[in-house]
């Protein structure tokens, strides 16, 4: 039998502002063939961040486009949007990107556009979700891949990663277990969209076809639906 055509890797851009450890770990799903996706840039709003380094050990071209510089959130996205859309990405990626989007730009790229949130969504938007789920006594807790939309970590739901709350957990503690989680269910999530299997439709998602109305759960190293 003739060998099966193999897709061409999709194009994607990457933003961070940090250590870049969900970049890392795309950019290990990649060379490790378990995710059909070609880095063309990464994009960091601040500078001399770990995952700038992390770019360029992999060759992958890294600009630094530091929001100070700018007289303001407008300005500064129209700088962004450009510099994305110089690498034609099909999809843009969110990998700890600590910064909020204007309208304009959100909608540039509706359904294209993934963010990572280390919560269980709809609860805990914005920040310091660890302890707050500590303070409020959850027995779990999780971190959570949905669509970007213009309201704050309240786009459709992809995926979800499920952990226990321990009675000694910590902030810290529960941070770095999150922390393993979204390494796993990240890059997952980009291959579902690579292989067409993830796509958005008027404000919502969907997998093979079907609604997302309660989003899969990875749980103990395997995938509930």
């Amino acid at each position: 039998m003739p060998d099966q055509p193999v897709s061409k890797p999709l194009p994607i851009v990457v933003l961070i502002s940090g250590s870049g450890t969900n970049l890392q770990a795309i950019i290990d799903a990649i060379a490790a063939g378990k995710l059909n996706a070609e880095i063309r840039a990464v994009i960091s709003n601040r500078p001399n961040v770990k995952g700038l380094e992390r770019a360029e050990k992999a060759g992958i071209p890294a600009h630094l486009l530091d929001h100070q510089l700018f007289d303001g959130r407008e300005s500064f996205d129209q700088a962004l949007q450009a510099l994305i859309d110089s690498y034609q990405p099909e999809l843009v990626i969110l990998a700890g990107f600590m910064r909020i989007l204007t309208e304009a730009f959100v909608s540039h790229y509706e359904g294209r556009m993934l963010n990572i949130h280390p919560s269980l969504l709809p609860e805990f938007t914005g920040l310091d979700t660890h302890q707050r789920v500590l303070d409020a006594g959850r027995q779990q807790h999780g971190v959570s891949v949905h669509f970007v939309t213009n309201e704050l970590d309240s786009g459709p739901l992809v995926i979800q990663a499920v952990i226990p709350v321990s009675p000694n957990d910590t902030a810290d503690s529960l941070a770095d277990r999150i922390q393993t989680q979204e390494h796993i269910i990240y890059p997952m999530s980009i291959e579902w969209f690579v292989q067409g299997r993830l796509s958005y439709k008027n404000n919502a998602s969907y997998l093979d076809d079907q609604l997302i109305v309660k989003p899969p759960q990875w749980i103990n190293n395997q995938l509930v639906n």
